[in-house]
């Protein structure tokens, strides 16, 4: 099993920017393929970034790129979701996800393990 514990919602205003931490423990083996997800209310569960631990390979969804950066600390167990230039679109749970990948890692794949969430609001 892996816990992950999301942290660094907020609220900002459009153009601002958020830090999101995610802290990984337990069987963290599990999990060398880390993804940030994001949902908002009325709308599916969106794939926003993901990092391949061994090489540390990113991915981002379209509607973020060029804005949010993930990155991760292995030593530490962290991936972190660096956000600038904020819109209200972005205005989401933002939950950490983790999962053990072979060969590749997006935010495509199922994800088995999850956090709790960090809500992020941005006004206009």
């Amino acid at each position: 099993q892996v816990q992950l514990v999301e942290s660094g919602g907020g609220s900002v205003q459009a153009g601002g920017s958020l830090r999101l931490s995610c802290a990984a423990s337990g069987a963290t083996y599990s999990s060398n393929c880390m993804g940030w997800f994001r949902q908002a209310p009325g709308k599916e569960r969106e794939g926003v970034a993901s990092i391949y631990r061994r090489g540390g390979v990113t991915y981002y969804a379209d509607s973020v790129k060029g804005r949010f950066t993930i990155s991760q600390d292995n030593a530490k167990n962290m991936v972190y979701l660096q956000m600038n230039n904020l819109k209200p679109e972005d205005t989401a749970m933002y939950y950490c996800a983790a999962r053990v990948s072979a060969i590749t890692c997006h935010t495509g794949l199922p994800f088995p393990y999850w956090g709790q969430g960090t809500q992020v609001t941005v006004s206009s």
